[in-house]
């Protein structure tokens, strides 16, 4: 990509993305266009295609990937320090107040929307963000599991798995009802099978 190992050039795009990322929040995708990104950045349209050749399919693209990365961000330092109950509890209502935040409109589903599903790179950025979840949370069992607050046959990828499948539904229900009891349900439900699974008393 032109420029783009320069330090400039990168802050520069990076500029870009974070500016039309603000944009698409505000309007939505389907009302978004690439003169309102440049106005929003202060960039040229030959700026713009210098970064990003391939047009709006290709920034879209990059925001979506912008948008997978806060998703995790969203979540620190919670999901990087999952090693005691306190720890998942205070992620826990992290994940939840950030969704309720963003209530029924999701920047990243609406971005895939408008790329299409079958698009490669989109669906790798989808990949990538599950794959960087799942482990985060296999990696916090992994640490519940060195202290021992679960029990040494819990089978953690597939515990992570389930969790992450759970805060998917909960999330994708939310955005179709406006309610976050599924959500709740779904986080605490995951965080009480571990308790159990030692023994540990769940909340009632």
């Amino acid at each position: 990509m032109p420029d783009a190992a320069t330090v400039k050039g990168r802050a520069t795009r990076a500029r870009i993305i974070g500016g039309a990322a603000e944009v698409l929040r505000e309007q939505g995708v389907a009302f978004t266009t690439l003169d309102d990104i440049r106005g929003r950045t202060g960039t040229s349209k030959s700026q713009l295609f210098h970064y990003f050749p391939a047009g709006k399919d290709e920034l879209l693209l990059a925001v979506a990937r912008f948008e997978a990365d806060r998703v995790l961000e969203d979540q620190q330092p919670h999901l990087g320090q999952l090693d005691s109950w306190e720890s998942w509890q205070q992620w826990r209502d992290v994940v939840v107040e950030r969704y309720e935040r963003q209530g029924d409109h999701c920047p990243l589903a609406a971005l895939f929307l408008q790329v299409g599903r079958s698009h490669p790179g989109a669906r790798a950025i989808v990949s990538e963000l599950m794959h960087q979840w799942q482990q985060q949370l296999a990696r916090g069992m992994r640490a519940l599991r060195s202290n021992g607050l679960v029990s040494p046959a819990l089978d953690v990828d597939r515990a992570a798995a389930a969790l992450l499948a759970g805060i998917q539904g909960g999330v994708t229900i939310m955005m179709s009802t406006g309610d976050s009891t599924h959500l709740k349900a779904a986080l605490d439900t995951g965080i009480e099978h571990l308790r159990a699974s030692a023994g540990e008393p769940t909340a009632t």
